[in-house]
């Protein structure tokens, strides 16, 4: 623990209940600075709309006006108009020795460009790359490409406003750096707590005694590619009796319950959302292995809460995930969108005996202890207390 108590703000614009990387990043980031003895406020989207104030294991979490946005089944979105006074009365109220915010769009923003109006020192970290979004909008490629560039801008010129820039990866410092970040930008993991994960007698007992199963936990959303888990344990062999758990929301929940019948896998797979914390520990126990096809993900958390709970992975070889296997020893990687191979893999991690899946899982909760929380806490409260000290951040 530093040896001054800090006051901290965090604006984000998911956090829990919601369930997707950048929620449970800012969830243990606050709760873990809270439990290291700081005062730590989180403002986020309110989940019903309406303002208000809780308290979220030792964090006050201070919930502004939002709306729904339609397309997704759960999130809200806030308005600029009406979040950039509710920001300044807050940071005005709570008065942070420092500002962590998690994004550049309107609660980060007006956290970042609030903060800096009254000189408070302000940390960014980046969960967003502006190609990712190119999926969910139609329009001529010169179009796309003027507008990925102005994104790119956009995230240059806010971020490159704060005092220091953190990301999830080196691989993903290396992509900003590439897009124009003349900034130096510094690489800390989210994180994981393994403490909190593996699997109980009884969890083995359930996993054993049921069908094998591929788990996902995420956002349903179009990057992510989770038809392709559906696809592949439809042409998976029958025999093994696979079956697959999805967690998560999204604006995919009905195409993908629609493809799982189509596919005439519909009894095969469960779909959850909304899943309290400890129930979704379970899940991670009792499934058989992860599988993770995104083609975006900078670092992912919800493959290292598997990898936390001993459980092998299955991945896309792209972007950052590839950082996270060792080939046949804790996992596997499958090409991206290659749904014969996964189907091929998938037959052989269900059809595994229980001894090598278990030295797979050891493998990966092994590499999972370079994220442990207690490093990127200790990192995050290194860089706070320098800033409020008036020393340089690195």
């Amino acid at each position: 623990m530093t040896a001054r108590t800090l006051r901290i703000a965090i604006p984000t614009e998911t956090f829990p209940p919601e369930i997707n990387g950048a929620a449970r990043f800012a969830e243990r980031l606050a709760s873990g600075l809270a439990g290291r003895g700081h005062d730590v406020h989180v403002i986020a989207p309110s989940p019903t709309g309406r303002p208000g104030v809780s308290e979220y294991e030792g964090v006050t979490v201070h919930r502004v006006r939002a709306h729904r946005w339609y397309p997704h089944p759960t999130w809200t979105i806030c308005l600029p108009w009406e979040t950039k006074p509710a920001v300044a009365r807050l940071l005005d109220a709570i008065e942070p020795d420092v500002v962590h915010a998690q994004a550049h769009f309107v609660l980060g923003r007006f956290g970042m460009s609030e903060a800096r109006r009254r000189g408070i020192p302000v940390v960014s970290t980046n969960h967003f790359m502006p190609d990712n979004v190119r999926p969910y909008v139609r329009a001529p490629r010169r179009v796309l490409d003027a507008a990925t560039g102005a994104a790119w801008w956009d995230l240059r010129r806010t971020f490159e406003s704060t005092d220091v820039i953190t990301v999830p990866t080196q691989l993903a410092a290396d992509l900003l750096t590439q897009n124009g970040f003349t900034q130096p930008i510094r690489a800390i993991s989210c994180g994981i707590d393994l403490s909190g994960y593996g699997a109980t007698g009884e969890d083995e007992d359930d996993r054993r005694a049921g069908d094998p199963t591929v788990l996902f936990v995420g956002r349903l959303s179009q990057e992510k590619h989770i038809d392709l888990i559906i696809r592949a344990l439809a042409k998976s062999d029958p025999g093994l009796r696979l079956r697959a758990h999805i967690i998560g929301s999204g604006d995919q929940l009905p195409v993908l319950k629609q493809l799982a019948a189509d596919l005439g896998v519909a009894d095969r797979v469960d779909f959850a959302s909304n899943v309290p914390e400890a129930a979704l520990r379970r899940a991670y126990a009792r499934c058989t292995f992860f599988c993770m096809p995104s083609t975006a993900e900078l670092q992912s958390i919800a493959t290292l809460e598997a990898m936390a709970s001993s459980k092998p992975v299955v991945l896309a070889n792209a972007v950052a995930l590839p950082h996270l296997v060792s080939e046949g020893r804790n996992g596997h990687l499958f090409r991206p969108g290659d749904v014969d191979q996964l189907a091929g893999i998938f037959d052989r991690m269900a059809g595994m005996p229980e001894d090598e899946l278990a030295a797979m899982g050891q493998a990966g909760r092994e590499m999972a202890r370079r994220h442990d929380i207690t490093c990127t806490l200790e990192a995050f409260e290194g860089i706070y207390t320098r800033l409020v000290n008036g020393e340089s951040p690195v």
